[in-house]
């Protein structure tokens, strides 16, 4: 049974396990240092859809299936699927999981919402409420450009500290008992609002979560980050990883080498045009969903925090001037021994 560990951690007792994942991701993730970890390569931005909205909804579709072959459960053995995305209303999670017949609680936590998700399925699953839940949740780079931001022809410039909205989809499903990776804790963040306004910097934006809900783990589980073989955000890219290792610093929890970001690992930013790095729910899912879990797998990493963060922003909060407000959720992951 789930049991509170401090002020904002829950401690999964049950040892609630990742049965299966599964990753997809667009041509540019593809062509990037991450290739060969994702499950299926989409070479064209629609994926053969009409839109570019029904195009994020089949990555969705696609990961989802490919989670459950990999773990041999069928649709009808799930109890309950949590999904989300960028788009208003979670379309894509809505019109892209609606043939399973799966119960689905719909989550939108803007780019925190992998380890949102992940987190209620885990502790549905350690609770008993459920035998076993689904985690899904993606990002398309011109429906959210063209939901957030500009139409794609406006062809406007990107400042330095803008990032790229990552085109991938991730789905996780969580049950008792298996060999794999467990879900040991949870910590769920609050929201932080330092009052950023500028839409082209998210990683300003969402790193004061980020250290808010890191530290707040860390002091709940009397830790300190060298404990682990790995720290990894969700996308905060090379402007909001900077700035959260200086307020870490400031909290007395310095990061070291084993520390890292998802926007930061999934494109060459040497190479590709992507400015400070990934962004987008799809980016630390699509990361989570291949390299990290394959790296646990593997026996390369044993114990891990994966902490997504989100900028709980939309387009009618920025045309009304207001700021952007961040969150962060934490997963704490350990591979069982075998």
């Amino acid at each position: 049974m789930p049991e509170r560990k401090g002020q904002y951690t829950v401690m999964l007792s049950g040892r609630p396990t990742i049965l299966g994942f599964a990753s997809v991701v667009g041509k540019r993730e593809g062509e990037g240092p991450l290739g060969r970890g994702f499950d299926m390569v989409f070479e064209d931005t629609t994926l053969g859809e009409k839109s570019w909205e029904k195009a994020e909804s089949a990555m969705q579709r696609e990961a989802f299936t490919r989670a459950l072959n990999k773990a041999e459960i069928s649709p009808s053995q799930v109890n309950y699927l949590f999904a989300g995305d960028l788009l208003n209303q979670n379309i894509a999670s809505t019109f892209g999981l609606r043939e399973f017949g799966v119960p689905i609680l719909g989550q939108f936590g803007a780019c925190s919402t992998m380890a949102q998700t992940l987190s209620l399925a885990a502790i549905f699953v350690d609770s008993g409420a459920a035998d076993i839940c689904g985690a899904v949740t993606s990002s398309h780079f011109c429906s959210a450009e063209r939901q957030f931001r500009f139409p794609l022809e406006y062809g406007g410039q990107r400042p330095p500290t803008a990032q790229w909205t990552v085109t991938g989809a991730g789905s996780i499903i969580v049950g008792l008992g298996g060999s794999g990776v467990r879900i040991a804790d949870v910590t769920i963040g609050y929201i932080t609002d330092l009052g950023i306004t500028d839409s082209n910097n998210m990683g300003a934006a969402m790193a004061p979560a980020a250290a808010e809900t890191i530290a707040a783990y860390l002091k709940d589980a009397a830790a300190k980050p060298d404990d682990f073989d790995l720290i990894v955000t969700g996308d905060l890219g090379s402007v909001g990883s900077d700035l959260l290792r200086q307020l870490m610093e400031r909290k007395g929890y310095p990061l070291g080498g084993n520390y890292t970001d998802c926007g930061l690992l999934i494109y060459d930013r040497d190479k590709q045009d992507v400015h400070a790095g990934g962004s987008g729910c799809g980016c630390s899912a699509a990361v989570l969903c291949s390299y990290i879990l394959g790296k646990m797998g593997a026996g390369e990493l044993k114990n891990v925090l994966f902490i997504a963060t989100g900028a709980l922003m939309s387009p009618t909060s920025t045309q009304q001037g207001e700021s952007i407000p961040g969150i962060a959720h934490l997963v704490h992951l350990v591979a069982m021994e075998p």
